[in-house]
């Protein structure tokens, strides 16, 4: 062939149409991704930013001031102060790659759950590690000391400023900002209940319910006053529609016999192109997070609940430290109970302690200590207050009780009235923390649920305690109780413990 054939053969090549770029997915079915925040999860991530970088410099200005205190600022034991400031900066910058690297910035953490306090705690232990290995490997002259107080600083200021900033959240959603809005798509029945979990607790679903697509739409629960809010925005099969015409950015599928299986697998894909999270109800209700896990078989991921922990080392280590905590703070609060109890017998007549029969754990009966702060006939009184009453339809409660004396109001609105339970918790009949110990009268009226609270040993305070006391509805004490029997832990007590200051300094709830 000659070259000017070659170039002519060349020139009509050139000047056939090229191939499109690329083939256009939307076509297909499938919408751009739009990967982002909003704005306002911009905001609280970038304050979480500026409080974990703060914590960071705190922790390393706190161990470099110990070491100086305790060690002195010879340099020749440290090296120079630029060396150990290009250190100092190294760490601050690890650690909030280990928090980016351990999730504790992501979005779906924020707001609610342990996960991002796990998260934390995993950056810390690894900052420690990482750090070791280095200064061994590359024989850097850094003070163990300094990471001895350091990192302890930083974890705790980094979780303290985080708790902070959650809370911050928690308030903006209480009035309706910095939630997501969210289709939910199942049976008439389940979303219905879905929908009002999610509305009991917007703080920490962090969910704003825009519509329902539902697998039964000729349920007849639909065109009942329970769904008298919620919009039916179509069919399960309506759903991508449904969330392209309210912009929802998140799903949630309560699974069934068409929202399970292939037709979720195909939601999931097609959500993911829209940049859109899907969440998956299980059906399992008031299950904490450590106890649930996945399992698999044959690629078909099933979900694992571990049985509470109600024996075992474990639990065994709670009454033994619930027994060595309660005969210490007997000790050191001995004298002044004492003298309150002295007070009750002066403020009126009869005793000053109070002695009740309870049932504990395995339906066991034991006489309950409390300092008393009724008049002495306060039982024969009872039947005629009976209509009078603020309580629930199984616990007497009534604010402005005649019965309760000058002396026992101020007890019980701080709980000193509780305090002689102590040596309950030292006799081994009680715990700090468990459920309420009811009365004999109360358990014959209990349902068969509610007989699982004595499955564990009763507590001087516990999560009814700590949200709310005696406004609660007995529906509500009883959900609290049965989830802290499902799920305890030591660090569930903790927290408790922690929030029951709380609770007893502003004794809301508290008559």
């Amino acid at each position: 062939m000659s070259m000017s054939s070659s170039t002519e053969a060349l020139s009509r090549a050139g000047s056939r149409p090229r191939a499109a770029a690329h083939v256009d997915l939307t076509v297909h079915g499938h919408a751009p991704v739009h990967h982002g925040l909003r704005s306002w999860q911009r905001r609280h991530r970038l304050r979480t930013l500026v409080a974990d970088t703060t914590a960071a410099l705190l922790g390393l200005v706190a161990g470099l001031w110990a070491r100086d205190v305790v060690l002195g600022e010879d340099p020749s034991l440290w090296g120079s102060p630029e060396a150990t400031r290009a250190t100092s900066v190294v760490i601050a910058v690890l650690w909030l790659l280990l928090l980016t690297r351990s999730g504790a910035y992501a979005p779906q953490f924020i707001g609610g759950g342990n996960e991002e306090y796990r998260a934390v705690g995993q950056a810390a232990g690894t900052l420690v590690a990482v750090v070791a290995v280095a200064s061994f490997a590359f024989k850097l002259e850094f003070s163990r000391g300094v990471l001895l107080v350091a990192v302890p600083t930083m974890l705790a200021a980094t979780v303290s400023a985080r708790h902070l900033l959650r809370r911050r959240l928690a308030a903006a959603r209480d009035r309706g900002h910095c939630l997501q809005p969210a289709v939910l798509v199942g049976d008439a029945r389940a979303v219905v209940d879905l929908a009002a979990r999610i509305r009991a607790a917007p703080r920490t679903t962090g969910l704003r319910v825009e519509g329902v697509c539902v697998t039964d739409p000729g349920n007849p629960v639909i065109r009942s006053d329970e769904f008298a809010d919620i919009p039916v925005l179509g069919a399960d099969a309506d759903t991508l529609d449904a969330v392209d015409r309210v912009g929802a950015e998140v799903v949630a599928v309560v699974t069934g016999p068409s929202t399970a299986g292939h037709a979720l697998r195909r939601l999931g894909w097609a959500l993911e192109q829209r940049d859109v999270d899907l969440l998956i109800d299980p059906g399992v209700i008031e299950v904490a997070g450590p106890r649930l896990s996945l399992r698999q078989a044959s690629g078909l991921p099933m979900l694992h609940v571990e049985r509470p922990v109600c024996s075992g080392v474990r639990y065994a280590a709670k009454l033994i430290v619930d027994r060595l905590l309660a005969l210490l703070l007997l000790v050191v609060i001995g004298p002044a109970l004492l003298l309150v109890g002295l007070v009750v017998r002066l403020d009126s007549r009869g005793p000053a302690l109070f002695r009740q029969e309870r049932v504990g754990e395995g339906g066991r009966t034991f006489t309950l200590f409390k300092l008393r702060t009724m008049c002495t006939d306060a039982d024969a009184q009872l039947d005629g207050l009976q209509d009078r009453h603020d309580g629930n339809e199984t616990l007497f409660k009534l604010r402005q009780d005649p019965r309760v004396t000058r002396v026992g109001a101020l007890l019980r609105r701080y709980s000193l009235d509780e305090l002689p339970q102590l040596l309950n918790v030292v006799r081994g009949e009680m715990s700090l923390v468990g459920p309420r110990p009811p009365l004999p009268s109360e358990v014959d009226r209990y349902e068969s649920d509610a007989v699982r609270r004595l499955r564990v040993r009763p507590g001087m305070t516990g999560l009814w305690q700590v949200s709310g006391r005696s406004d609660l509805s007995w529906v509500e004490s009883v959900r609290l109780d049965l989830w802290y029997v499902d799920n305890w832990s030591l660090s569930l007590d903790a927290q408790i413990l922690v929030r029951t200051f709380s609770a007893v300094v502003t004794g809301k709830g508290a008559y």
